[in-house]
Parts: C-alpha cells; sequence; structure tokens
C-alpha cells in the first residue's frame, strides 16, 4: 500500500475507515466536502485543506472513483467507494427519480429487448395546469406530428441515459425492485409502467413493443382496478383511456368485466395511439385511429 505523503495532512487510515462504516457506496462533492469540513481534527487535516484537494487525494490514494455525466443542461458528478452497481449509480443522478417506460417494461419482464436507452423520470417541482378545455381540432393537431422526446441526455458504459421531466405525480406507483444489474432502484410498478407506454409509446420501442407488453402483463398478475384508479389520479387532458383499453382488448386474454372498466371513463373525442402516423385504420368502439395493418 503506497504511503500517504507527509505534506498532505490526513490520515488515510481514518478516511478509508469512515467510507467503510457508511450505509452507502455513493457521493455527491457536496457530500465529501461536508465529511471534510466535520472531521479535520479527526483526519488531521491542515486547516487550509479544501474540498478539492480533498477529494483529489481520496481519488489518488484510496478507492474512491469519479463517474461524469455531461447532461446538455447540467453535469451530474458522482462519486463512488468502490465498485457500485450501474443502474443504482444512474439512479442517483436526480433526486428522487425512478425508472420508466422502456426501463420500467425490461425490470418488469414486459419486453424481450435489452433497451439501451435508460429512462429516468424526474418529477416537475409544480403541478401541470391545463390551458383550456379538450377540442377534437386541437387533437388532430397534437397527434398529426412526431411525439416530442427529451434532449437531456448522455453516454455512460454503452448506454444512453434520457432523462424525462415528467409531470407531477407524487412517484405515484413508484416501487422498490432489482434492477438488471441486482441493484436495488426506484421504478415504476406494472400498472404504472402500461399507463406510461400508453402514453409515450415513443419512449418504449413503439406501439408493436407496447402491444407486447400488454399481453405479457396478463401473466405478471396486473391489476385493472388500480389502472383505472391510477389513471383517474392522473387525470390526464387527453383520454389516453381509450388508447388502454385499444391495448387490452387488442392484446386478447383480459376479461369482459376488465374491459368495461376502462370503457366507465367517457368516450366523447376520436383520439390516437400514437403520434405522425403516416396511414391508420380506425376502431369504432375505441374512436381511435391506429397505425394501417397493426
Amino acid at each position: 500500500m503506497p504511503r500517504v505523503k507527509k505534506e498532505t495532512g490526513i490520515a488515510k487510515k481514518e478516511v478509508v475507515a469512515l467510507f467503510e462504516e457508511q450505509p452507502t457506496r455513493l457521493f455527491t462533492r457536496a457530500a465529501l466536502a461536508r465529511w471534510l469540513s466535520q472531521s479535520r481534527d479527526s483526519w488531521r487535516s491542515k486547516k487550509h485543506e479544501n474540498a478539492e484537494s480533498f477529494i483529489k487525494w481520496c481519488l489518488k490514494n484510496t478507492s474512491l472513483r469519479r463517474h461524469d455525466f455531461p447532461l446538455p443542461y447540467r453535469k451530474e458528478v458522482r462519486y463512488t467507494w468502490g465498485a457500485v452497481p450501474l443502474y443504482e449509480l444512474m439512479n442517483s443522478l436526480k433526486p428522487d427519480s425512478y425508472f420508466t417506460h422502456y426501463t420500467a417494461l425490461s425490470v418488469h419482464e414486459l419486453t424481450d429487448q435489452i433497451p439501451k436507452i435508460v429512462y429516468l423520470n424526474h418529477e416537475q417541482a409544480k403541478e401541470s395546469v391545463s390551458m383550456g378545455g379538450l377540442a377534437q381540432d386541437g387533437i388532430h393537431r397534437a397527434f398529426k406530428s412526431r411525439q416530442r422526446e427529451s434532449r437531456n441526455r448522455t453516454e455512460y458504459e454503452g448506454f444512453t441515459i434520457c432523462i424525462v421531466n415528467g409531470r407531477k405525480t407524487g412517484r405515484l406507483g413508484v416501487v422498490t425492485a432489482t434492477g438488471p444489474d441486482n441493484a436495488k432502484i426506484q421504478v415504476t410498478d406494472l400498472e404504472r409502467t402500461l399507463i406510461d407506454a400508453a402514453v409515450r409509446p415513443v419512449y418504449c420501442g413503439g406501439v408493436a413493443e407496447v402491444l407486447g407488453a400488454y399481453r405479457t402483463a396478463q401473466g405478471r398478475r396486473v391489476s385493472i382496478n388500480r389502472l383505472c384508479a391510477y389513471l383517474k389520479r392522473l387525470a390526464y387532458i387527453y383520454p389516453y383511456h381509450q388508447a388502454i383499453g385499444f391495448y387490452l382488448e387488442r392484446a386478447g386474454g383480459y376479461t369482459k368485466s376488465q374491459l368495461e372498466l376502462l370503457r366507465q371513463f367517457p368516450i366523447q373525442f376520436e383520439f390516437y395511439l400514437t403520434h405522425g402516423m403516416r396511414e391508420t385504420a380506425y376502431d369504432e368502439k375505441w374512436k381511435l385511429f391506429f397505425p394501417k395493418g397493426f
């Protein structure tokens, strides 16, 4: 083990011991700076020692590692003590964030694909505000073009991490689950995942992948009652229940009583399964346009 240079004034043994006794192996710069401030005496740190020099010393002389995530709107840096599961590391990028969409489909084994884009939802601080009532012409215009996607992305170890600034839901349906690398992560549950997939199929590999997820969910004991309860609490402006009802019926295997739960929501407008469809077919029961040949 290399000797600590005398001039640093830092007691390596005490620093390592403190890291080892922590309940987490993931740290921010602020946490490391706070430790320095609280532990100067026990570490025999020089009074002029600052956070930057302390972290630099730890990176050079201990098992501390730095991870850079150059997101376009704000760069994130995390520090780990030794090895930390990748999904746990990604889950730490935003406070109270959780995995959604294609990542959640994978966690719940609703897809055979291994998505290389990881979707992390960081909820907005304020509630979404409606700018008026829904009108049929407005629906037609909104779904004529492609669905917007978050540009807040960065590459890391062969993955694209996409930060989704989702609407404020109070973390509705978020649970702790085991990630692809056995990490304990925060992710939307089965029912919330199916809703999110219907709302944003562009984040789930497209409508064919979403339909496959609805088929597979039957064997995962999905609760349509809970799904409908979530829909009521989410109170979307657009009638996504029509798309969800269509997916359930097209998937096959769901009971008439389960489908009726979706038909209890009002079906007043013509709606779309996804954005930007070139050729469409129409389902009279759900008043829904969907891709021709789907």
